[in-house]
């Protein structure tokens, strides 16, 4: 892209931006719980984090036990820097085994958070590793097997934020207007308990809330200037596609993804995130008069089934608690407390991206996700610890080919590389801006195959490939590869 493409492209989607915030709500945020903004922590000295089990804020009565890393409901924020070495000490006070994995970055095995390596009640794990990866909106969260829905629904994860100079030298919005948020859906009982306890049909379609949490924050709210926002969010909730838009309809423009930042901003008016996916987008409320408010929504869409899909699920049948899936959320409100008059942002370019050439790929692997009989498979199988699926040479480039078979869609995620999605075949049919850059997860709808190109030339050793819907990967929609 040519330089007067893309500050012409860049402009357009921020001009749209402003025009659309001009006219927003004006209701009241009385409803609204203050968004929590988690305390940051920098590994490149090294830190302690505790999982533990304590009470947390949830909206009603007196709240519910949480598993979190710390005293928040959910883990502290960490901010490294590219190049630098992340020293972490994992202590276990839950009364159960866990371990975490550091989603998105590409670490030694031993880092990875295999199952294999969970650590039971009063054992430290210590991981030391280099972070080798772009600047971007990354997490972390618990993986021990049959149990990450559970311990991530309760609050075991937390955002991992990697800068570097080529980012800085954007001149983004930082500090307070610098907004990151991990989207959780939670179900809650009458008492105020976080509740996670898939019945048998949640268990072939996924498990849904209905009341939205912020980093943790119920129904959370947060107040704003009249001015640009960088807003990184992270899907974190079990099982839901949420389609993040404006409740005014207004473009955002999206500047990054799981990997980090784009090739070049491009405007949307919506963004659709599988459970472990990232958006980074820049919002305007430029414009707006104090007291004026903007919902960030998941928006109304058809389930994503077939089969039994097809009438909606069995969720949608009222079959199911929570919202189903598709239905339309409330997810943060943004209210404007004070006018200000600053300079804008001026778009420049983005520093180039190195993706996987699938021109150099030395094979092509197929995976097929299925399910029947109460059962989530890759290709037939269900995950067994000490099982060896796949060997892929080291510094090699491979093209692997999702296939959903299923009737249900499947966040799919990889963990050790970014990968670039080359096509989708059936369903969708097509690539969407938020889609494109580096990826370490991708939504494939039922009848869609997906083909993603990956350079596997970062570490040797053991890690893993699976459905990211926490209720089908603790169900066994996962398996082992190894790099030699």
């Amino acid at each position: 892209m040519q330089r007067r493409d893309f500050v012409g492209l860049s402009a357009a989607a921020l001009v749209g931006s402003r025009h659309l915030l001009a006219q927003p709500s004006t209701r009241s945020a009385a409803t609204r719980t203050a968004l929590w903004r988690p305390p940051e922590l920098r590994p490149a000295t090294a830190i302690s984090l505790r999982a533990n089990a304590h009470r947390v804020h949830t909206g009603v009565g007196n709240g519910g036990m949480a598993m979190t890393l710390g005293d928040g409901a959910v883990g502290p924020t960490l901010r490294i820097r590219r190049g630098e070495r992340a020293r972490i000490s994992l202590l276990n006070e839950l009364d159960e085994p866990t371990i975490l994995h550091w989603h998105g970055l590409r670490v030694p095995e031993e880092a990875d958070g295999h199952p294999r390596l969970a650590i039971g009640t009063g054992q430290r794990y210590e991981y030391g590793f280099d972070v080798m990866d772009r600047a971007g909106t990354y997490w972390y969260h618990s993986h021990p097997h049959h149990r990450t829905g559970p311990q991530v629904v309760r609050g075991m994860a937390g955002l991992l934020i990697v800068e570097d100079e080529e980012e800085e030298a954007l001149d983004l919005p930082r500090g307070a207007r610098e907004v990151a948020v991990l989207i959780q859906d939670r179900r809650l009982t009458a008492e105020g308990e976080i509740s996670f306890d898939p019945q048998m049909h949640e268990r072939m379609e996924g498990f849904f809330g209905d009341v939205p949490f912020g980093n943790g924050t119920p129904s959370p709210g947060i107040a704003v200037d009249s001015a640009m926002y960088r807003l990184r969010i992270v899907n974190v909730t079990a099982s839901r596609i949420t389609r993040v838009a404006l409740s005014t309809g207004a473009t955002m423009t999206l500047i990054g993804v799981d990997g980090g930042l784009l090739p070049a901003p491009v405007a949307v008016d919506h963004v659709d995130l599988g459970t472990g996916e990232r958006a980074d987008l820049l919002v305007d409320f430029s414009g707006m008069a104090a007291g004026s408010s903007v919902m960030l929504k998941s928006l109304a869409f058809p389930p994503p089934y077939r089969g039994m899909g097809g009438m909606g699920g069995m969720g949608g049948m009222g079959m199911g608690g929570g919202t189903r899936q598709g239905g339309e959320m409330d997810l943060l409100e943004f209210t404007v407390t004070r006018e200000v008059r600053e300079r804008r942002w001026t778009p420049t370019p983005f520093p180039a991206i190195s993706l996987p050439d699938p021109a150099q790929a030395a094979r092509t692997r197929e995976f097929r996700f299925q399910n029947m009989r109460m059962q989530h498979t890759i290709n037939g199988r269900q995950f067994e610890m000490d099982r060896m699926d796949e060997t892929v040479r080291f510094g090699s480039t491979e093209i692997w080919r999702f296939t959903n078979e299923s009737n249900f869609p499947h966040p799919v995620h990889m963990h050790e590389v970014q990968f670039r999605i080359l096509e989708r075949r059936g369903g969708r049919g097509a690539i969407f801006p938020w889609e494109r850059g580096l990826k370490d997860t991708a939504l494939l709808y039922p009848g869609e195959t997906i083909s993603v190109a990956a350079t596997f030339d970062a570490h040797r050793g053991r890690f893993l490939m699976h459905c990211h819907n926490l209720v089908h990967e603790d169900m066994g929609m996962m398996m082992n590869y190894a790099i030699e």
